[in-house]
Order: structure tokens, then C-alpha cells, then sequence
């Protein structure tokens, strides 16, 4: 039990580090709204990483975005 507790964190920390990286290389993303989602995820770290993730767009529709 303590291994699958463990394995869950691990999971969990990995993804809320890649999703605060997320957040500053960006480039759709004003200065204030970086902040504002890394606050977010700081305070309330399970469900801000939940938000963040279902409310970003993916990966071609952020390329086309005005720089």
C-alpha cells in the first residue's frame, strides 16, 4: 500500500513540475496570466493542476496564436 501511495505522489509531483513549466514557456499566455496560473497551482495544487490541464489548448491551436 505505501508503494502504490508513494507511486500516486510521485505521479502527482512530476505532473504538477511539468504542468508550472508548461505554464512559463508559453508564449499565448500574458505575463499576468503565467502568475496568475502558478499561483493557482501553488495554493491549491491538486485541483489548480486538474483546471490547468483540462482548460489548455493543445499544442497546434498554442502555435497559432499571435506572438
Amino acid at each position: 500500500m505505501r508503494i502504490l501511495l508513494a507511486a500516486v505522489i510521485i505521479f502527482f509531483l512530476v505532473l504538477w513540475v511539468r504542468a508550472v513549466i508548461d505554464v512559463f514557456r508559453r508564449r499565448d499566455l500574458t505575463p499576468a496570466a503565467k502568475s496568475a496560473w502558478a499561483i493557482i497551482m501553488l495554493l491549491v495544487p491538486f485541483i489548480g493542476l486538474l483546471v490547468y490541464v483540462m482548460l489548455r489548448p493543445s499544442d497546434a491551436v498554442a502555435q497559432r496564436a499571435p506572438r
